[in-house]
C-alpha cells in the first residue's frame, strides 16, 4: 500500500524502495510483463505514485545472475590481447535482458573466450556497445577491464568511427545530409524512440546516397553518437524508414520483393584505437548474404 510520503515517486523507484532485495531492472521487467498491478490494473514503470494506491507484485521466476557459456556459432573478424571484434548476425540479442537469458552473443563469447572484461557485471561481460537484435555487423568486445575503459572513453568522446549500410524507402532530395534531432523514448509506444517531442538526448547522424533505385535508396550512414534505435528513428523522421522496419513506419511489403524477416541495416565498419598501442584498428563486415540478395533483387526488379 502506498502512503502519502510516496506521492510523486516513479512506480519502479517506489517498488525498489519497498523491495530492495530485487534490482530496479528486474522490477521494471516485471512491470513490462504486467506482473505489477496498481489498484488492480497494469501500470508503467514511469507512472507516478499518488500515495493512496494498492500495489500488487506477482514475482516471476528469477533469471540467472550471471551469463552462462553456450556453444553457439561466432564469426570473429579481429582479435588481439585487448579486443575481440565479431560479426553479429541478425536475430541475435547482444546480452541477457527481459525474455532473453540464453542464445545471446554474450553466451557465445563466454564459450569461446576464457576471460572478458568485468566492468559491466556478470550479465554483460565484455560488452562496450550494442547493436539492435535485427541489426547485423561489426561489434567490439573488451577482453580486459583496462581495454573496456579505454574503448568506453573513445565511444564517449565520439572518437570511434561507426559506418552502417542501410536501404530506405523513397527518393531522397539530396545526395547527402545530416540529422541532429534529439531522441527520446516515445511516451505512448514505449518500444519506440521518437524525435517529435523536441527534447531528449543529442544525436548526430550523417548519410550519403550510394545508389538511388525505384524502390528507395541504398545509403552509407555514419553516426557520431550511439542512441537507442538512432539510425532507424532519424531516417524515419525525415520520411525515409528503413526497408523492413515496421516499428518505424516501413510498409509491410514491397511489390516484387519477398517479405523481409529483418530490416535492412548493417554495421559495416568500426574504426578505433588499440587500447595498448594507440594504433588505429579498422574492421569491416561485408553485407550479409540475405541483404545482398535483397539488394540484387531491388536492382534487377521493376519495383512500382
Amino acid at each position: 500500500m502506498a502512503g502519502p510520503l510516496d506521492a510523486g515517486k516513479r512506480l519502479d523507484a517506489f517498488l525498489h524502495e519497498k523491495l530492495p532485495e530485487f534490482s530496479r531492472s528486474r522490477l521494471q521487467s516485471w512491470i513490462k510483463q504486467n506482473l505489477v498491478a496498481v489498484n488492480g490494473k497494469p501500470a508503467r514503470a514511469s507512472d507516478l505514485v499518488k500515495g493512496t494506491e494498492t500495489v500488487l507484485v506477482t514475482p516471476a521466476a528469477l533469471a540467472p545472475l550471471r551469463a552462462e557459456p553456450e556453444d553457439l556459432p561466432l564469426k570473429i573478424l579481429y582479435e588481439d590481447e585487448d579486443v575481440v571484434v565479431v560479426d553479429k548476425p541478425a536475430g541475435m540479442v547482444v546480452h541477457a535482458g527481459a525474455g532473453h537469458h540464453a542464445g545471446t552473443l554474450v553466451n557465445a563469447l563466454l564459450h569461446h573466450f576464457a576471460t572478458l572484461s568485468s566492468v559491466n557485471g556478470d550479465l554483460r561481460p565484455g560488452i562496450v556497445h550494442r547493436l539492435d537484435k535485427e541489426t547485423s555487423g561489426v561489434l567490439a568486445v573488451a577482453r580486459t577491464d583496462f581495454a573496456h575503459q579505454a574503448l568506453a572513453a573513445q565511444f564517449q568522446a565520439r572518437q570511434v568511427e561507426k559506418i552502417y549500410l542501410a536501404f530506405v524507402h523513397g527518393r531522397l532530395k539530396r545526395e547527402s545530409g545530416t540529422i541532429n534531432t534529439p531522441i527520446t523514448r516515445d511516451p505512448v509506444r514505449r518500444t519506440r524512440m521518437t524525435t517529435k517531442l523536441g527534447s531528449g538526448r543529442s544525436a548526430h547522424t550523417e548519410y550519403q546516397v550510394l545508389e538511388q533505385l525505384p524502390a528507395g535508396a541504398y545509403l552509407r550512414v555514419r553516426i557520431g553518437t550511439g542512441r537507442t534505435h538512432q539510425i532507424r528513428v532519424h531516417l524515419a523522421s525525415i520520411g525515409h524508414p528503413i526497408l523492413g522496419d515496421r516499428l518505424y513506419g516501413a510498409p509491410p511489403r514491397v511489390p516484387g520483393l519477398e517479405p523481409l524477416t529483418r530490416f535492412f541495416l548493417h554495421a559495416h565498419r568500426l574504426r578505433f584505437q588499440s587500447p595498448s598501442t594507440g594504433e588505429p584498428i579498422t574492421v569491416e563486415s561485408p553485407l550479409p548474404q540475405e541483404l545482398a540478395r535483397v539488394l540484387a533483387s531491388l536492382r534487377g526488379g521493376h519495383i512500382e
